[in-house]
């Protein structure tokens, strides 16, 4: 039987989080959306999470790669994943650009947990679970090459003794690459080429160690919402790092060895960490749709907007028709990431579940904060609420990690059975 229920872990978080969301991050969404501070770290947030999540028993996870701590008791069933989602969820309810400065290892982390070795997975991640807060971060993006990763050009080169790969390149809207790259002891997950004849069995992830001699942190964008978080464009110029950055076996990452094995395991590797960052980005978004819907309710309600349920369709007003399908798509795009995020703590596939939540969620939170501001009018359009910020911070979930385009092919060719080159 199919049960619906929070188990224990999820709920014991929910007090602390509700209280960071409400206490500490609602006050400072608007400082931290103003233009002027932008670029400023909301380190009341950052130290409030850091000891929440201390707290809570853990500190900064990683999508995919904390089952095998948080269960050890075999009769406790897997719930990593599920747990993040609801996290995330939580936490995008407070304050989504501010979310996005939760230390941990985020996309890059979340790649080498889907991609690494064992002896990666230990050696990198084990950084943000003690100490000060750090930041992991995934540089994919690049100003020719947006969605379309064959295309990627920045190049990864072996050193001439054998010992090194050198990166060149420029990488462009790396969420948290300031964070991740200069202000703490994370890293940044670069996405290269060793050799583009190659094409996809050529691409590597490979990690940068903040603060590497050779990359450097060159702009940091203005954006319409989700202010709080940096996006940064990053130059690689002759980068070194060692030899055993390179996700999955070194070995077979050269260009000889990938002309012995034609295999493309390394990009699909790479590519499995959107199955793990997919459901983080649905999660956000109904976070943020919830709070629209919830405040949005509060506002009608003092209005003396009755929502009347249980009245058959032609009767209802066409603002209680808005509210009731609002409810309805963000429980649709729950019940989808929290599939997806199931399927990852059972260890199995969720490529396909993985871009239908991000598809409906995205989708669904672009809805909601429009018609939400529509439905409010100029109380909706004006900085007194924070809705029309909500409205500006939502459209992200439909474009990164996959604009919604891309995860509606990636759902075409899983259900029918195509590949990329016979369906785009």
């Amino acid at each position: 039987m199919i049960d619906f229920s929070k188990p224990k872990p999820i709920l014991m978080q929910e007090q602390i989080l509700d209280g960071i969301a409400k206490q500490v991050m609602r006050p400072i969404s608007r400082k931290y959306d103003d233009l002027e501070t932008t670029h400023e770290h909301p380190w009341e947030y950052t130290n409030a999470i850091w000891a929440g999540m201390q707290m809570m028993g853990f500190g900064g996870l990683t999508m995919q790669d904390d089952n095998e701590k948080m269960e050890s008791n075999p009769k406790r069933p897997p719930l990593a994943n599920q747990i993040i989602i609801h996290m995330i969820e939580r936490l995008s309810y407070g304050d989504a650009g501010i979310y996005l400065c939760t230390p941990g290892g985020a996309l890059g982390g979340a790649a080498v947990a889907a991609a690494g070795t064992p002896e990666q997975k230990k050696h990198f991640l084990a950084r943000f679970s003690s100490g000060e807060p750090k930041w992991g971060a995934m540089a994919m993006t690049e100003p020719h090459a947006g969605s379309d990763t064959a295309n990627i050009r920045t190049r990864a080169t072996l050193s001439e003794d054998g010992k090194e790969w050198i990166l060149n390149g420029e990488k462009i809207f790396v969420t948290g690459g300031r964070m991740a790259g200069q202000d703490s002891e994370g890293f940044i997950l670069v996405w290269a080429t060793v050799d583009p004849t190659l094409g996809r069995a050529g691409m590597k992830s490979f990690v940068v160690e903040a603060n590497t001699p050779g990359m450097k942190v060159t702009k940091l964008e203005k954006k319409m919402g989700i202010r709080a978080s940096d996006t940064a464009a990053i130059l690689f110029d002759n980068c070194r790092i060692p030899f055993d950055n390179v996700l999955g076996d070194p070995d077979l990452a050269t260009p000889e060895a990938i002309r012995a094995n034609t295999s493309k395991a390394g990009f699909q590797g790479a590519m499995a960490t959107f199955d793990a960052t997919r459901p983080a980005v649905a999660a956000s978004a109904v976070g943020i749709g919830n709070a629209t819907l919830e405040f949005l309710k509060e506002f009608l309600a003092k209005q003396g907007v009755e929502i009347r349920y249980g009245v058959p369709y032609q009767k209802q007003s066409a603002i209680e028709r808005d509210i009731l399908r609002m409810e309805a798509d963000l429980r649709a795009a729950w019940l989808l990431t929290l599939k997806a995020a199931w399927l990852m703590d059972q260890k199995l596939p969720n490529s396909l579940e993985a871009s239908m939540c991000k598809v409906k969620a995205g989708e669904v939170v672009t809805w909601v904060t429009q018609k939400a501001v529509e439905i409010m009018g100029p109380e909706g359009y004006s900085t007194k609420h924070l809705i029309e910020k909500w409205m500006r911070d939502a459209k992200i979930n439909d474009i990164f990690e996959g604009t919604g385009q891309v995860n509606r092919g990636v759902v075409a060719r899983l259900i029918l059975g195509y590949k990329s080159t016979e369906l785009r």
